[in-house]
């Protein structure tokens, strides 16, 4: 791969490429002297006294599609360096004659186009001989003589020219940025120039031996998600899903031959399994909020022999919702204005993260009453422990009364308790 000095030396092969014309008779028997330059056109002298001048300019640079996601990724998920991907360029240059007198434009701009045409290759020894530093007999003026370092010549794919097409408009728009008076010209790519970076990368270990499993399987597919409170009760679908009830995931093809279940990441014990039923209790550690459930069906493999997870099922959501495994408690109340202000303490299961928002909802039992909505205060500080089951929530501006208390924990709200004809009855606090 080249370095950074590649470009640089590519435009000065390509300027030795052109040096051939102002040294051709055919052409300096008809416009004499030729200045051939690779300057910006808005720095070239145009008027009539100017000599005849054959210039390249490169006024574009674009990113090779071929290349360009060669040797990603290049940073592991540390951030550590893995490879040098290259910075592969195709190039495109606006090849430009200036005529002193009449013809000598046309005939320096033919002449240029038919030695690029004839060279549509940049081999590695011409590379080379157009980068050898005139001290060591070659054409590159000495102070030119570090683009010899480039490594040009040693990157892995050969550099190619071919003519570039410019519509007037493309041409006029290119003219018109560079603010100089427009010349007979024609547009080249070259391509691909390939820049490689020289710093350390990571080499792992080869492989020192290879094993290959060839085993069937069974892809576990889990449909649905449902509950179940206790023991011996009923297996529903819609009833809320808290920390006490067991998970009762129905599918197909769940068993396996060692089937495994995890919660949130967190390994759960089975209660029962089956090809089409497994039932699992919910780890403690399992906040609460919208949490994913898979079957996985681990394998003994490598050497020594250690235990994989061999195939995995579909993740399916559930809502895990928090409860109140305490009475609401009121401190600090005070009176205003008629309404009442305190600080509600809530116990909470499971354990709330010091990372999940809190909510408390308190419903009037009266349908008419006011309905209100507090926020918890962060609990996200240095120092402050991980989990906890216990939240103070300050409410202020409540009508007095006996209010419903549910809690929300990232979304996932409190289940409310019922009496019979289906009135909710608690749990309750009053203000």
């Amino acid at each position: 791969m080249s370095s950074a000095l590649a470009v640089a030396a590519t435009t000065s092969v390509l300027k030795g490429l052109l040096n051939h014309v102002a040294v051709d008779d055919d052409v300096t028997g008809i416009v004499g002297d030729v200045t051939i330059s690779a300057l910006a056109p808005d720095l070239i002298a145009t008027e009539n006294s100017a000599p005849s001048r054959l210039n390249l300019f490169l006024y574009e640079v674009t990113p090779n599609l071929g290349w360009r996601n060669v040797g990603l990724r290049s940073h592991d998920d540390r951030g550590e360096r893995l490879s040098n991907p290259p910075l592969a360029l195709d190039l495109r240059y606006l090849l430009t004659a200036y005529g002193a007198q009449d013809f000598h434009a046309e005939a320096l701009l033919a002449a240029g186009m038919q030695r690029l045409h004839e060279t549509p290759v940049l081999t590695r020894q011409a590379i080379r001989d157009a980068l050898t530093p005139l001290a060591a007999g070659g054409a590159l003026p000495a102070e030119l003589a570090a683009l010899a370092s480039s490594e040009l010549a040693e990157q892995i794919e050969q550099i190619k020219i071919c003519l570039h097409f410019l519509s007037l408009e493309d041409a006029s728009k290119l003219w018109s940025v560079l603010k100089a008076p427009y010349r007979p010209s024609v547009g080249y790519q070259v391509s691909v120039v390939l820049i490689e970076g020289k710093r350390s990368v990571r080499s792992p270990l080869p492989v020192r031996e290879r094993r290959v499993y060839v085993v069937p399987f069974h892809q576990p597919v889990i449909e649905r998600v449902l509950s179940r409170n206790q023991p011996g009760d009923p297996i529903l679908a819609n009833q809320p899903i808290t920390s006490g009830n067991a998970l009762v995931l129905e599918g197909r093809q769940l068993k396996g031959e060692d089937a495994e279940a995890f919660v949130d990441g967190v390994q759960a014990v089975m209660e029962d399994a089956a090809d089409t039923r497994i039932i699992l209790a919910i780890p403690a550690s399992v906040p609460s909020g919208v949490r994913g459930v898979s079957v996985a069906h681990p394998m003994q493999l490598g050497a020594p022999p250690t235990e994989r997870r061999w195939v995995e099922s579909n993740v399916a959501a559930f809502v895990l919702r928090p409860q109140l495994s305490a009475p609401v408690t009121v401190a600090n109340a005070s009176t205003h204005s008629g309404l009442r202000s305190a600080d509600l303490t809530l116990r909470i299961t499971p354990d709330v993260r010091k990372t999940q928002r809190v909510a408390l909802l308190l419903n009037g039992l009266d349908p008419a009453a006011l309905s209100y909505r507090f926020v918890a205060p962060s609990r996200d500080a240095p120092g402050a422990p991980d989990a906890g089951d216990t939240i103070v929530v300050p409410i202020r501006g409540v009508e007095p009364g006996a209010y419903l208390v549910r809690v929300q924990v990232d979304g996932a709200e409190s289940p409310l308790t019922t009496d019979t004809t289906g009135r909710y009855t608690g749990p309750q606090v009053a203000l």
